[in-house]
């Protein structure tokens, strides 16, 4: 089974807000495995119109990557990033070729 990635891009308008956005998100990250690949470090823009932090996280599947999105804990996170912050984010599968 491939696994699931959330891409996400954000622009980031009141850190010290977004930090409470960090800690509602963790517990819903361990209940379902997640790994951060990218999480906010230096980048280059190449192409497109680039925000200023850029997160990957891993999961063993899509349907996990879709299950914590979904779930109770992190939609109280997301609506905490919402207030603080404006992003871009998708649910991607990975690649087993």
């Amino acid at each position: 089974m491939a696994k699931g990635y959330w891409i996400a891009r954000v622009d980031v308008r009141d850190p010290e807000g977004y930090k409470g956005y960090v800690e509602a998100a963790a517990p819903a990250f361990r209940e379902y495995g997640a790994t951060f690949l990218a999480r906010g470090g230096a980048f280059e823009a190449l192409e497109g119109i680039a925000r200023s932090r850029n997160v990957v996280i891993a999961f063993d599947s899509v349907e996990t990557a879709k299950a914590c999105y979904n779930s109770e804990q992190y939609q109280k996170a997301k609506a905490i990033r919402q207030r603080y912050a404006e992003a871009d984010m998708i649910i991607v599968e990975g690649y087993e070729g």
